[in-house]
């Protein structure tokens, strides 16, 4: 069984900042991929950032030059620093997982996601 567990979530107005972590737990091989996804009222769920295990990210283009997405492979652990935060931000956060099991089989996890809300 592999756990997501997320925290940093809140209010905060724009222009603010924000880091959320998330961090996988249980029975994993390895990671390959970790990230977070946000989806708005009314909205599909929408990838933010992603890093894979090489430390490879990817960035949204609403958000490039805003959120910096970090990893520590060795506690499982991604951040996502969420600078100058816009109104249009405000989102539930899931944070994501793709990994390989002890039997190297692969599956996705997902987090039971945090609240982000940016006030103008």
């Amino acid at each position: 069984q592999v756990r997501l567990v997320e925290s940093g979530g809140g209010l905060v107005q724009a222009g603010g900042s924000l880091r959320l972590s998330c961090t996988a737990s249980g029975s994993i091989r390895r990671i390959n991929v970790m990230g977070w996804y946000r989806q708005a009222p009314g909205k599909q769920r929408e990838l933010v950032a992603s890093i894979t295990n090489g430390g490879s990210t990817t960035y949204a283009d609403s958000v490039k030059g805003r959120f910096t997405l970090s990893g520590d492979n060795a506690e499982n652990t991604v951040y996502l620093q969420m600078n100058s935060l816009k109104p249009e931000d405000t989102a539930v956060y899931y944070c994501n997982a793709d990994v390989f099991l002890p039997n190297w089989l692969r599956d996705n996890y997902w987090g039971q996601g945090t609240q982000v809300t940016v006030s103008s």
